[in-house]
């Protein structure tokens, strides 16, 4: 007679957090192809109205993995709308059947990992789901070169020179908060870094994470599963020890951080559009761009992928006949940077 009673045993769930282009997308498709027979089910979670990584990870899909066990949210902190989107997202998901073996979070570069472990409280799901682990990805190249993390005997003697000054950034504190709340640090991009600049972004990591923290260099998201997955770290039991600069205030905000989206004709070739992006960077010090690109003559869509003045373009798939061959570019910067006909302007030409 078969067993009919429920399985009452908790779903694993692993956030993976990082700053903006850290190669989070990249590392979920990678566990998505590398799933061997394990159901898994994505949470992806956008900063601005275009969602841009849903679609590439339901590009990724496989029997393990179906396109409608990827849902995406976007335009909206999943740890701000726990009651509205999040836990509704994580309920539907659960009563998928088969029921997936593990869910995956993708946060957005700029979330605050620490207000999404608390809904993990929610009564609703409490007893259903656990935190497997939090995931911090770190681009190695750019801890490397010193753009989280603050000088901080310098900061200290310009504090005492002039107490009104105040060198901690937005940037620094959802970094450092990222940090405070992971299990597991895989520094990204160790191919770019070389070995003195991994070796310089560990040192940084050292010195900001609040404990010890495991750290493991990968390129292109690859990775064993069996690293990352399976931690059981059940990180809901343990907030108290995950310090945040925001700790004790009743919500976190996030208008240190805008987006547009920019909509443009077809671009001559993938060169030009870069070259306009690097600049755009430097003049506007643009975050991250992020979409897609319709090139002349070209049959193929032009995926977009941008972190600074770094920028990375591929075909990705042939353009749909029932879908009009547009650009159409996420910008997201820090809020007073944000100058949307200078920057539409600069995309342009």
């Amino acid at each position: 007679m078969p067993d009919l009673s429920p399985d009452l045993s908790k779903v694993p769930v692993t956030i993976v957090t990082g700053f903006l282009g850290a190669g989070k997308t990249t590392l979920i498709s990678h566990l998505i192809r590398a799933a061997n027979g394990r159901r898994l089910a994505v949470v992806v979670n956008e900063f601005g109205t275009l969602g841009v990584d849903g679609d590439i990870l339901k590009g990724c899909a496989i029997p393990d993995c179906p396109a409608e066990n990827i849902v995406e949210l976007a335009n909206g902190c999943i740890c701000c709308t726990v009651a509205d989107d999040f836990v509704p997202t994580v309920e539907a998901l659960l009563a998928l059947d088969p029921r997936p073996d593990h869910i995956l979070i993708e946060t957005s570069g700029l979330a605050l990992p620490k207000p999404l472990l608390k809904a993990f409280d929610w009564p609703a799901i409490r007893s259903r789901i656990t935190v497997d682990g939090v995931i911090a990805l770190a681009d190695a190249e750019a801890v490397a070169a010193g753009r989280f993390a603050s000088d901080l005997a310098a900061v200290d003697a310009q504090r005492a020179a002039d107490p009104s000054l105040d060198h901690e950034t937005p940037l620094a504190e959802v970094f450092e908060d990222q940090l405070a709340c992971a299990d597991l640090v895989l520094l990204t991009k160790a191919d770019l870094a070389g070995p003195d600049g991994l070796a310089a972004a560990r040192a940084v990591i050292a010195a900001q994470a609040p404990r010890p923290l495991p750290v493991v260099e990968l390129t292109d998201g690859i990775i064993d599963p069996r690293v990352v997955l399976g931690l059981g770290a059940a990180a809901e039991d343990d907030i108290a020890a995950r310090p945040s600069h925001h700790d004790g205030a009743d919500d976190h905000e996030h208008e240190d951080f805008d987006s547009i989206v920019v909509d443009l004709p077809e671009i001559a070739t993938p060169d030009a559009l870069a070259a306009r992006i690097e600049a755009l960077a430097a003049s506007h010090d643009i975050l991250r761009v992020k979409g897609y690109a319709a090139v002349s003559g070209k049959p193929m869509r032009l995926l977009v992928q941008a972190v600074g003045g770094r920028v990375r373009t591929q075909y990705d798939r042939p353009w749909r006949a029932d879908e009009a061959r547009a650009t159409r570019l996420v910008v997201i910067a820090e809020h007073d940077r944000i100058d949307p006909p200078a920057i539409r302007t600069a995309l342009a030409g």
